[in-house]
């Protein structure tokens, strides 16, 4: 979950954010690489005395410096396609859930199950024991280590379902469903806010996921029926 004065990515709870914190510490290496070269000859020119008349106007220079942040781009954008490839990819859900936005909640559907469907509202209490605009009076309830794929839409504006733990985060535009799909490898609670400026109380519909394992859900199926 968050938490104050973090600079790093929350913990993944997912393949695809596991990738997704690769791709970054990946890319992070060659931006450091590359500011270090470019301060190193900046600093030299600055405090060097002498001048080089061979330096302007100089085609070997200018085909190095275009050359190599060709094959620097080619480094980042390869494994960059491949993810995003693997954001888009839909391998056989075992559930479908529909989340709706509204002003300012969100409403949840279990299409696979008939009559599973609620609202969830911030919980409004100042409860020691609950997490502060992040805790939720009707949570999500997913199994985890199975495919889960979410239709996401709305009845109003532009909102935004985002899960950081999960590399999730799809807009839920009126009138249009966007999917998604994710894989939750570990149980526990994962926190999420729409993370699209949608009015007045936008801070204030926060999103609650609880994995918990395949038979401890069949057991909340058949208890909400």
């Amino acid at each position: 979950m968050p938490t104050w004065s973090n600079l790093n990515f929350q913990n993944s709870a997912s393949p695809l954010m596991e990738q997704i914190i690769f791709f970054h510490d990946h890319t992070l290496i060659i931006l450091i690489m590359i500011t270090i070269l470019v301060s190193y000859f900046m600093l030299n020119l600055f405090f060097n005395m002498y001048i080089n008349r061979f330096l302007m106007e100089n085609q070997m220079i200018e085909l190095i410096w275009t050359i190599l942040p060709a094959f620097t781009l080619i480094f980042i954008a390869l494994p960059s396609l491949r993810l995003l490839y693997l954001l888009d990819e839909l391998n056989n859900p075992l559930i479908t859930l529909k989340s709706i936005g509204h002003q300012w909640y969100w409403s949840y559907e279990y299409s696979d199950f008939n009559n599973i469907e609620f609202d969830s509202y911030m919980n409004q209490s100042n409860n020691k024991n609950n997490f502060r605009l992040l805790d939720v009076d009707n949570r999500i309830v997913l199994p985890m280590n199975n495919q889960i794929r979410i239709l996401i839409t709305s009845t109003d504006v532009i909102h935004s379902w985002t899960i950081p733990a999960l590399g999730i985060k799809v807009d839920a535009n009126p009138g249009r469903l966007n999917q998604t799909s994710f894989f939750i490898n570990r149980p526990g609670i994962f926190f999420g806010q729409c993370s699209e400026i949608c009015g007045a109380n936008h801070s204030f519909m926060p999103i609650m996921i609880e994995s918990i394992s395949i038979k401890n859900f069949i057991n909340w199926v058949n208890n909400y029926l």
